[in-house]
């Protein structure tokens, strides 16, 4: 079984199996494969598992 990977607009990611429709709020990455490849793809891009607007807040307190 094949998987897609998804993330929403807080730039959470997450993987669904291929057949799956994409959720509201959610879009489709790039990156499509085994369940492994999706999570080890998924490993190497969001470092941060912070919301988006967290780490946005975080990096305008800085400035």
């Amino acid at each position: 079984m094949d998987y897609v990977i998804v993330v929403d607009a807080e730039d959470r990611h997450s993987l669904l199996p291929e057949s799956t429709p994409v959720p509201a709020g959610w879009r489709a990455a790039a990156v499509r494969g085994s369940r492994q490849d999706c999570l080890d793809r998924i490993s190497e891009v969001w470092t941060d598992i912070r919301p988006a607007s967290i780490r946005r807040e975080r990096e305008s307190e800085r400035t």
